[in-house]
């Protein structure tokens, strides 16, 4: 199975940390989406959307898109799992199922965040592709998540 996986110190509270996942406002700022609607809740939605990037990747085509999935677990400042999630790009076939999950634990004055995102078909290429450019994005959103909670909590 491939997996994206990353650990970040945020100085604010595991609550505003694991609310930015599903709060329209904030994955705007961070996530640059332009819709979202996340229901932080079992069996509630997960859905972020992104308008269409200009260029295209070889392999994927036009990014953007939308990243869709069921919450399976919510909870409040410790964690959340989503799964059945897909990726749906502007052009091309889904890629999915995967999941994603989160758990964030108190440490001192900051939270310890934990996010993974996981799922592959190997007999696809277009997986390893994908992983190769959600990789380099995922570090990039969390280091903005982590700027839009550390200028609101200090």
């Amino acid at each position: 199975m491939r997996e994206f996986a990353h650990s970040l110190l945020i100085t604010a509270p595991p609550a505003a940390v694991l609310d930015a996942f599903f709060d329209p406002a904030a994955l705007a700022v961070w996530w640059q989406a332009a819709r979202s609607v996340c229901t932080p809740r079992p069996l509630g939605g997960y859905a972020v959307e992104w308008e269409p990037t200009e260029w295209r990747d070889d392999v994927l085509g036009r990014l953007g898109g939308a990243f869709h999935g069921t919450v399976i677990e919510f909870r409040p400042g410790r964690e959340f799992f989503v799964a059945d999630l897909y990726w749906l790009p502007p052009e091309g076939d889904p890629i999915g199922p995967m999941a994603l999950e989160a758990t964030c634990q108190p440490q001192g004055d900051q939270a310890l965040l934990h996010l993974r995102q996981a799922g592959f078909d190997a007999a696809n290429p277009r997986w390893s592709r994908y992983y190769e450019i959600v990789s380099a994005n995922w570090i990039n959103a969390l280091e903005a998540l982590k700027k839009y909670l550390e200028d609101r909590w200090r």
